[in-house]
């Protein structure tokens, strides 16, 4: 495929992905955006901004970062004029480790649902539409990944959650930050290719698997994007 061809296809997304903002952003005020400071979710922040300035964009601040991608938040935050809301567990990581011990290493779903997922429901159960950076792409679990659809959170509420690059492929949003002239995340250049918590992140152990450097292989999800169970 020609550069020609890859600028067309990618301005044709690009303005499919306004559309939808414009539709669900524009002049409204319970719209979240949440945002890893990972590529896809930091060119969506940049194009949500652009329709309104002041949408929250919500960053699970678990503790366990890479330096490189609280630095890499920060100067996005303030360069940009951000309205973040870093969203922090109820235990602080000293706290945590001295009542549980490492529990990225002995229980990463528990530790995940401590620090990412209690923290995140409980934030986006104040909105009516969460936006998110998902791709299809991403992972296996992701195939069907579906760019609009309503989201069940704990207790029962539901949000329409929002994946507007879900058919996006990596080639599309990398091309689409340079056009943009939006600065990557660093750790990219080291050859990180899906990046979490450090103790759970490495180098992708599958070069066809961005997220096989996550979890060690242990698992796939840290269980934001699975949908709450219903009461019994």
């Amino acid at each position: 495929m020609s550069t020609v061809e890859i600028n067309s296809e990618v301005n044709a997304k690009l303005e499919h992905v306004r559309a939808t903002l414009a539709r669900e952003i524009k002049g409204k005020g319970d719209v979240c955006l949440t945002c890893s400071f990972q590529a896809e979710d930091v060119l969506l922040t940049k194009l949500g901004i652009a329709l309104d300035p002041g949408v929250p964009i919500l960053f699970l601040d678990t503790g366990y970062h890479f330096k490189e991608t609280y630095e890499y938040r920060d100067r996005i935050a303030r360069e940009w004029g951000l309205n973040l809301i870093n969203l922090l567990p109820e235990k602080t990581v000293a706290e945590q480790e001295a009542e549980f011990g490492l529990l990225y290493q002995t229980a990463p779903d528990r530790c995940c649902g401590l620090r990412k997922v209690e923290p995140l429901f409980k934030a986006v159960a104040n909105y009516r539409v969460w936006l998110t950076g998902l791709r299809r792409e991403q992972a296996k679990s992701r195939a069907a990944l579906e760019e609009s659809a309503m989201f069940a959170l704990p207790g029962g509420k539901q949000v329409l959650k929002l994946a507007p690059l879900a058919e996006w492929t990596t080639r599309d949003v990398w091309y689409a930050c340079e056009q943009l002239s939006i600065p990557l995340l660093p750790l990219y250049e080291r050859g990180y290719s899906s990046i979490g918590c450090e103790p759970c992140t490495t180098l992708p152990l599958d070069p066809n698997d961005p997220r096989s450097g996550r979890w060690a292989g242990r698992k796939v999800e840290c269980g934001i994007h699975i949908q709450a169970a219903p009461a019994q």
